[in-house]
C-alpha cells in the first residue's frame, strides 16, 4: 500500500509550516552526543578544493550544471547538521559541507537534496519552465513560472513530500559507460531503502583518467556534504573512475557502477 501524505500550510511572515508527511524511508532522530570534526575547516568554494596530483579540473561553460555545482559555497563550520539543529551523530563521512540550507523538517534527505541542487541550479539560470520531477505512479510536479523564494521552497517540499529515490531513479538516464562520468551526474539506487549521491565534480589527468567527488544528504535529513573516500587512508574526497573495482563504496553506502545516471 501507498500512504499518501497530508500537507497542512500556515504562513506567518517568514516561515511555511507544513505538517511532517509519510515517508516510509524515514528514521528516527539520530543521537546528539556526535564528535564534531575539528579539520577540513574550509573557506570558498567546491572548486577551490585541491585536485590530486596530476589532475586539473577542464573548464566548463559557465552557464553549465557543472560550473553551477563547482561555485557552491562551502561552510565554515564542518559539522554536518540534521533538520533539527542537533549534529548528525556520525561526523566521520564528510570531508566539507555545503553550505545550502536543510530546512526545518525532515524531507531534504538523499535524492532530496539532488533535486535541490538540480532545481535551484536551474532557477538561478532563469530556467524555472525545466523544473519538473515526478512521482512513482509518473505524476509531474512542475515548478510555478515566476516563483518568489517562499513559493519555490514550498513547491520543493512538496517534491520532496511525493518523490523520491525510485521516482528520480526513473527519470534521469542510465551513463553507458562509468569512465563517462561527468559533474552533475548522480549514483542512484531506488527503492526503501535506497540512496543518492551526486557528483560535484570531477578532474582528469594527461592520460584522460578521471576523478571525481560526490556529495550526499542522508536520513534523517542534514547538511548536504562532500564525501570522503573511505578505501583511501588520506581521507580524501577523491573517487578513481578507472578502478577496476565494480562497486563504490561510500561512507555510508555501497553502489554499483552500473547507478550511474544522467539528467
Amino acid at each position: 500500500m501507498q500512504f499518501k501524505p497530508i500537507l497542512t500550510f500556515v504562513l506567518p511572515i517568514s516561515i511555511i509550516m507544513w505538517q511532517t508527511s509519510y515517508r516510509p524511508d524515514i528514521l528516527a532522530p539520530e543521537k546528539s552526543d556526535a564528535l564534531i570534526p575539528q579539520s577540513n575547516t574550509f573557506r570558498g568554494v567546491v572548486e577551490d578544493i585541491q585536485s590530486p596530483p596530476g589532475f586539473e579540473r577542464v573548464p566548463e561553460n559557465k552557464k553549465s550544471f557543472a560550473s553551477w555545482l563547482r561555485s557552491i559555497p562551502l561552510s565554515t563550520d564542518n559539522t554536518v547538521y540534521l533538520f533539527n539543529g542537533a549534529p548528525k551523530h556520525n561526523q566521520q563521512a564528510q570531508y566539507a559541507v555545503l553550505d545550502i540550507p536543510v530546512g526545518k523538517k525532515d524531507l531534504q534527505q538523499c535524492a532530496d537534496a539532488v533535486m535541490r541542487l538540480r532545481a535551484q541550479y536551474l532557477r538561478d539560470n532563469g530556467l524555472t519552465d525545466l523544473i519538473s520531477f515526478s512521482d512513482n505512479a509518473g505524476k509531474k510536479y512542475q515548478c510555478p513560472e515566476g516563483a518568489g523564494d517562499l513559493q519555490f521552497e514550498r513547491y520543493l517540499e512538496t517534491v520532496f513530500s511525493y518523490c523520491g529515490t525510485l521516482s528520480l531513479e526513473k527519470q534521469l538516464r542510465k551513463v553507458p559507460r562509468f569512465d563517462e562520468i561527468s559533474c552533475g551526474d548522480v549514483l542512484i539506487k531506488g527503492g526503501s531503502p535506497g540512496h543518492a549521491v551526486i557528483v560535484v565534480d570531477v578532474v582528469t589527468n594527461r592520460s584522460g583518467k578521471k576523478m571525481y567527488m560526490l556529495a550526499q544528504s542522508y536520513m534523517p535529513a542534514q547538511s548536504i556534504h562532500i564525501l570522503k573516500n573511505p578505501i583511501r587512508a588520506d581521507n580524501s574526497p577523491w573517487y578513481d573512475a578507472s578502478g577496476v573495482l565494480t562497486v563504490i563504496n561510500t561512507p555510508e553506502w555501497t553502489f554499483d557502477r552500473n547507478q550511474l545516471r544522467r539528467w
